[in-house]
C-alpha cells in the first residue's frame, strides 16, 4: 500500500504557495505537478518547488501519478476545475469557499460523490488544538446550555489588495466581499462549534473601498437552531486589522478565542486543567495572522488538513472535514444576503 498521496495544484495564485509549503511539510503526501492556464506562471511555480509544470489541463487530469488535487484558483471558477477533476477520478481539496453560490457548491459535491472521490473544503482553523479543545468542551456539556455564540472579524485590506486582481471584489468570481472571502473561515468555525442557524438578518455596505461590487462591511444577528442567539461582524476596513474572535457563552461556562489564543476560559465546575488553559500553557499552533495581510499566516493549518485528507485517501475513509461541511457557511452567507436584499425592498 502506498504511503504518500501524490498531489497536483491547480492555479498559482497567492494561496497556492501555502498549499505547496504545506505539502512539503507533510509525511503522507507530496506535490508532483502544477497547472496554470498561464504557462509562464506554472513554470515559475514548478521551478520553485521542483515539480513539473503542465500547460494542458486535460493532460494534467490524465496524469496517472496525480491522485489528488488542491484548487487555488479564483473562487468563481472552482467548479469549472473541481468537477472535471472529480470526473477524472482525482480527490479534491478545494480552497474556501467551494464556489460562489450554493448551487455551484452542490454541483461540486455531487460530482465528487458520483465519482467516488473524496472532497474537502479548506477550513484549516478547525484543526487548531485550541479549537478542538473548545469543541470537546462543548460536546461534553461543560458550557451547559449555550445562549450566545458570536463571531467578529475586524480585518483590514488596502485598496491595492482589491486592485491587484480583476476578480477581487466581484460577485461573479469572488462571490462577495468581507463575508464570503474573509469571514467565511470564522463563520464556518461558528457553525462547527454551535450548529446551524435558523434565522439571520442584518446590514451590509461598501464603506471604504472603491471600484468593488461587494460589501466591505457586514453585521448580522443570528438565531441558531439550538435556541441560542449571536452576532456576526465582518470588515475589511478596520485599520490596521485586529484578531478574529469567537465568543461562546453558556449557562455553565464561557470562552473567547482570538486567533489561536484562548483569552477567556471560565466554568462553574472548575477543573485543575482550566488554570493551565487560562495561563496559555497549551501551546498554540501558530495559526495567527491575516488581519492586515492575507499572506501573514503559516502553512500549519493547511498541513494538518492535507495530512488528514491524505490519511483518508490512504485508508479509504472520510476526512474530518467532509465535502458537505463546505456548504454550511456558504448557505448562511447566501441566505443572509438574500434576506438582506428583501429587507431593503
Amino acid at each position: 500500500m502506498a504511503s504518500r498521496v501524490k498531489f497536483g495544484i491547480i492555479g498559482t495564485g497567492a494561496i497556492a504557495a501555502m498549499h505547496a509549503e504545506a505539502l512539503k511539510a507533510t509525511n503522507n503526501a507530496e506535490l508532483v505537478a502544477v497547472y496554470d492556464k498561464v504557462t509562464e506562471r506554472a513554470q515559475a511555480f514548478a521551478d520553485k518547488y521542483n515539480v513539473r509544470a503542465m500547460d494542458s489541463f486535460e493532460d494534467f487530469l490524465g496524469s496517472e501519478d496525480i491522485e489528488a488535487v488542491t484548487i487555488a484558483t479564483p473562487t468563481g471558477i472552482h467548479g469549472l476545475v473541481a468537477i472535471p477533476a472529480a470526473r477524472a477520478g482525482k480527490h479534491v481539496l478545494c480552497e474556501k469557499p467551494l464556489d460562489v453560490t450554493l448551487e455551484k457548491a452542490d454541483a461540486i459535491i455531487e460530482a465528487c460523490e458520483d465519482n467516488h472521490v473524496i472532497l474537502s473544503a479548506v477550513f484549516q482553523i478547525r484543526f487548531s488544538d485550541k479549537v478542538l479543545l473548545i469543541k470537546d468542551a462543548i460536546d461534553s456539556g461543560r458550557f451547559g446550555r449555550i445562549v450566545m455564540a458570536s463571531a467578529k472579524l475586524p480585518w483590514a485590506r488596502s485598496q491595492d489588495y482589491y486592485d491587484s486582481a480583476s476578480w477581487r471584489g466581484t460577485w461573479e468570481l469572488d462571490g462577495g466581499g468581507a463575508l464570503m472571502n474573509q469571514a467565511i473561515h470564522i463563520i464556518d468555525l461558528l457553525l462547527y462549534l454551535n450548529g446551524d442557524p435558523a434565522e439571520v438578518h442584518g446590514y451590509t455596505g461598501t464603506l471604504t473601498h472603491t471600484g468593488i461590487e461587494v460589501e466591505d462591511n457586514a453585521a448580522a444577528v443570528v438565531k441558531f437552531k439550538n435556541g441560542s442567539f449571536g452576532t456576526i461582524e465582518a470588515s475589511t476596513s478596520c485599520a490596521p486589522g485586529f484578531p478574529r474572535r469567537i465568543e461562546i457563552c453558556g449557562s455553565k461556562g464561557s470562552v473567547i478565542l482570538e486567533d489561536d489564543q484562548i483569552i477567556r476560559w471560565q466554568f462553574a465546575d472548575e477543573r485543575p486543567e482550566d488554570a493551565h488553559i487560562r495561563a496559555d500553557d497549551i501551546v498554540g499552533n501558530g495559526m495567527h495572522g491575516g488581519s492586515g495581510d492575507p499572506m501573514a499566516i503559516t502553512c500549519e493549518g493547511h498541513r494538518r488538513q492535507i495530512t488528514d485528507m491524505a490519511e483518508a485517501i490512504l485508508s479509504h475513509t472520510q476526512p474530518k472535514l467532509p465535502g458537505r461541511d463546505g456548504r454550511r457557511a456558504i448557505q448562511l452567507i447566501c441566505e443572509f444576503m438574500n434576506q438582506h436584499a428583501l429587507d431593503k425592498q
